[in-house]
């Protein structure tokens, strides 16, 4: 019966000598400050106190300012991803779906013929009359446009679908400022 009113006594206040333990260490370290801090001088005692001002002044000034830098830096961030993703978005309309359509047919099975994949990349270009004809393994183009901005577009995007031009020959009409473009190129 002793044994049962010895462990009721512990499981009613089980934290009771671990706090009360804790409470006389901190009271001892208070008390030992306390007699501490009125053995020291007023000069001293001030210039303590300012020193601790100061150390707790520019600690948190230091911590709020290093928030402050990285809250800054992660808004930057930010804000360039969304302008990145609005870039993305607005350049949806310029994909061209030619590419697309090769790279959704990876194996080849639905892939045109050399002639009108070039055609078909001239026509998205803006180069409506061009001549295209397969002379084997190559193909030859012929075709007259007035700017020579959609000619070089068009020339560039050949160049970024795989075509190498094997020959090339570019004139300008002294009148009609047009210009003239017959290559010839292989994949």
């Amino acid at each position: 019966m002793k044994i049962l009113q010895r462990r009721a006594k512990r499981s009613s206040n089980p934290a009771s000598p671990r706090s009360s333990a804790l409470s006389a260490r901190l009271s001892g370290y208070q008390s030992l400050l306390a007699t501490r801090w009125q053995a020291l001088s007023a000069r001293d005692q001030l210039a303590l106190l300012l020193l601790s001002v100061f150390l707790l002044l520019f600690v948190g000034g230091y911590g709020g300012y290093s928030i402050h830098q990285a809250a800054n830096k992660s808004k930057n961030n930010y804000q360039e991803q969304v302008a990145d993703y609005f870039w993305l978005r607005a350049q949806a309309g310029n994909i061209d779906s030619n590419a697309l359509n090769a790279a959704s047919t990876a194996d080849g099975v639905d892939a045109m013929p050399p002639a009108s994949s070039v055609s078909a990349l001239l026509n998205s270009s803006g180069i409506a009359d061009a001549q295209v004809v397969a002379a084997g393994d190559a193909v030859q183009l012929s075709f007259t446009h007035p700017s020579q901005a959609v000619v070089s577009s068009a020339l560039g995007k050949l160049e970024q679908q795989g075509w190498q031009f094997t020959q090339l020959s570019m004139q300008q009409d002294l009148v009609t400022k047009a210009i003239q473009v017959q290559a010839t190129v292989t994949s």
